[in-house]
């Protein structure tokens, strides 16, 4: 309750007006005239009326007090003990605080928002965020429900924005332990074929003396190694790569009984092989008019290096020229198929046939180096169905079709077989939608017996015209028509030569992209997108194992002729495998060293100095087989010194005005009552 004044005239005023009644007053009691203390007072009456005192009472409430409690529910909470834990402390301390009606929880809860590549546990942020509408005094202090596992610590010093304790309430056992395995340093590219090195590390986190770990590596869904890594200890790792392309390293180490998850007990690395300078040999025979497609194709090829001969002059050709006469060079042919044929990616023969350049046993070297992983390609013309076909050599063992003698002329277009619709080297080919296909005729075809492998395109009656098998280790693609020229000449248009012929190329070469049944992952941001490749029926689902050992099927919808797919955005991050039928492949999910995977077992020494700053709590909710928490003290004031075994919390003394109520002392009766009694005693004792 206040008094506040009113006044009728100004304060100058009421002061000139004070000063005549002391100077009155003074008068009186100096001249001694009776009633003197009755005439002081009635001025003074007379004053306070015209000052107008009046009393002022506020109706005020009190403020609740405020107390966030923050909850963990990040991807390292994300384990059935942990989660159990959680949700049974954050049910006792709703029920404990209820019983306080002054005190105001809020609750947030904070996860993965999705949005972020690096996952991390920011609960200092959260905190901020819900009480950045209070004023500080009403905070009573901050909970925190986790496994101690925060990334986004102030500084020790720092301003958290309130004056009240932090308590820290830790999920999981003192006694934990976890491994993991991280890459440490790796190239990101390496040539196909030479040796490369990473280096890997294990961490036992929570133990000592463990002894050495057994870590295996596969190399594109291959175990390639084992290797035996002493936790805390950097392990080099040498390697080739493989092939070209996306190349999927994983290393997984050997579980320990009892850790506490296995999520991070495998790490990828992805490294692309580059191909340096693939070499290709191409052999032609009699001079036509289609041998410079295949030549300028590959000579335009910054990464091919072409070793390229044509036949021009057969052994049997005797036409008298003295041997030093003649400019030609001699045909290498035991440096080529004997000593390097091994180095070579791809071998073309480009209308060739047996004419005595090429040993018989040479052949048989090329079957060889097919089955061993090789690359051939037959481009035939007529002289394939000829008696001096290459394929009446031992090179038939590996062909994916025989000639039957037959050549058929007519004019056709090519187009694409119902298995080359799904083949990625025909797959999409410019104008192969349109009936008759967008593009030129050609007018031969090398008729064959029913071929292996897959027939990709077709020509007039549905002949073979383009085959590709897999033979061995190796691949053989068979090109059965030498009119592909017409194509690179712009004969009715032309064709897609250069994209067909590079594909044919890239696929003899084993690029990844072109693999005809295959299951591929990637993750654009938190989006996982899976693809399956098929030349057959639909695949099926897809089955997810998630980072948090939980699967999930889900449904791979066409996405055109040979291509399945699914996308989903993931609310987990981490190591993923994608399964389909015989095939899986990994993925990661977000950025790879994020810190959420780092450290996984639960700890009480990240809250700990901030607890003893502002004398809070810090314990373990664990109990046996139960939680155990402890009670909660409210106090007034500032707390100075902690309790070990209660959470202290600050009630604040913040109200509300809820309304004023005022009452004028010299308003109506009362007041005219009091100036009237003042004047009629000055009166009646000077009348005396």
């Amino acid at each position: 309750m206040t008094i506040e004044f009113a006044p009728f005239f100004s304060w100058p005023i009421l002061a000139a007006l004070g000063v005549f009644a002391l100077i009155l007053a003074g008068l009186s009691f100096w001249r001694g005239i009776r009633g003197a203390t009755l005439r002081t007072l009635a001025l003074a009456a007379l004053l306070l009326a015209l000052a107008n005192p009046t009393l002022l009472q506020e109706d005020r409430d009190q403020l609740s007090t405020v107390v966030p409690i923050i909850v963990d529910r990040s991807q390292s909470q994300d384990t059935a003990q942990r989660k159990q834990q959680t949700d049974e402390a954050l049910a006792s301390l709703q029920d404990r605080f209820s019983r306080y009606p002054r005190i105001e929880t809020r609750i947030v809860e904070v996860d993965d928002d999705g949005e972020s590549d690096t996952p991390s546990t920011r609960l200092f942020t959260a905190l901020r965020s819900a009480i950045s509408d209070v004023p500080p005094a009403r905070i009573g202090g901050a909970v925190f429900l986790t496994d101690g596992q925060i990334h986004d610590l102030p500084g020790i010093n720092q301003d958290l924005g309130f004056n009240a304790p932090v308590h820290g309430l830790i999920t999981g056992k003192p006694d934990e332990f976890d491994r993991r395995v991280e890459v440490v340093r790796a190239p990101r590219f390496g040539i196909v074929g030479e040796e490369q090195e990473l280096t890997l590390r294990v961490f036992d986190d929570g133990r000592t003396g463990g002894g050495p770990a057994q870590v295996t590596v596969r190399m594109n869904g291959q175990q390639t190694a084992t290797l035996r890594a002493t936790p805390g200890q950097e392990t080099p790792f040498s390697f080739t790569v493989p092939r070209g392309g996306n190349n999927v390293m994983e290393f997984s180490v050997a579980e320990l009984p009892g850790e506490v998850t296995i999520a991070n007990n495998r790490a990828v690395h992805v490294i692309d092989g580059i191909r340096q300078n693939l070499r290709v040999l191409l052999v032609s025979g009699e001079p036509h008019a289609g041998e410079r497609a295949w030549r300028n194709l590959l000579k335009s090829d910054a990464s091919v290096d072409l070793v390229h001969f044509t036949i021009l002059r057969p052994p049997e050709k005797q036409d008298g020229t003295p041997i030093n006469e003649l400019s030609l060079i001699a045909f290498p042919t035991r440096e080529l198929f004997v000593e390097k044929i091994k180095d070579f990616d791809l071998i073309i023969f480009d209308r060739y046939k047996h004419r005595g350049v090429l040993p018989i046993l040479y052949y048989d070297y090329i079957a060889q180096y097919v089955n061993n992983g090789g690359a051939l390609l037959i481009a035939a013309g007529p002289e394939h169905a000829g008696e001096d076909s290459i394929a009446s050599t031992p090179l038939e063992q590996v062909l994916p079709a025989a000639p039957t003698g037959e050549v058929h002329s007519a004019a056709f277009y090519p187009h694409l077989s119902p298995e080359g619709e799904k083949h990625p080297v025909t797959r999409g080919l410019d104008g192969s939608n349109a009936n008759p296909p967008a593009w030129g005729r050609w007018f031969r075809t090398i008729d064959v017996d029913t071929p292996q492998g897959q027939t990709v395109m077709e020509g007039d009656g549905d002949r073979p015209l383009l085959v590709l098998n897999r033979q061995g280790e190796g691949r053989v693609a068979m090109l059965l028509s030498d009119q592909g020229w017409l194509w690179a000449r712009g004969f009715e248009g032309g064709g897609p030569h250069v994209s067909l012929y590079r594909r044919i190329a890239h696929w003899l070469m084993k690029e990844p992209e072109l693999e005809e049944e295959a299951l591929t992952a990637r993750a654009v941001g938190r989006t996982l997108e899976a693809t399956r490749q098929t030349i057959g029926d639909d695949p099926g689902p897809a089955t997810i194992k998630y980072p948090s050992g939980r699967t999930e099927t889900m449904p791979m919808t066409s996405a055109g002729p040979g291509q399945y797919r699914l996308e989903r955005r993931m609310e987990e991050t981490g190591l993923f495998e994608v399964t389909n039928g015989e095939f899986s492949t990994l993925v990661h999910v977000g950025t790879v060293d994020a810190p959420e995977f780092k450290a996984m077992i639960s700890t009480e020494a990240t809250l700990k100095p901030y607890a003893d700053k502002t004398r809070g709590l810090v314990t373990r909710v664990a109990s046996g087989d139960g939680i155990s928490l402890p009670d909660i003290l409210p106090v007034r004031g500032e707390v100075r010194v902690n309790d070990p075994d209660r959470m202290v919390i600050r009630l604040t003394d913040e109200t509300v005005l809820r309304g004023i109520n005022t009452l004028p002392l010299f308003a109506g009766f009362a007041g005219l009552s009091a100036l009237l009694f003042a004047v009629a005693a000055m009166w009646w004792r000077e009348g005396r």
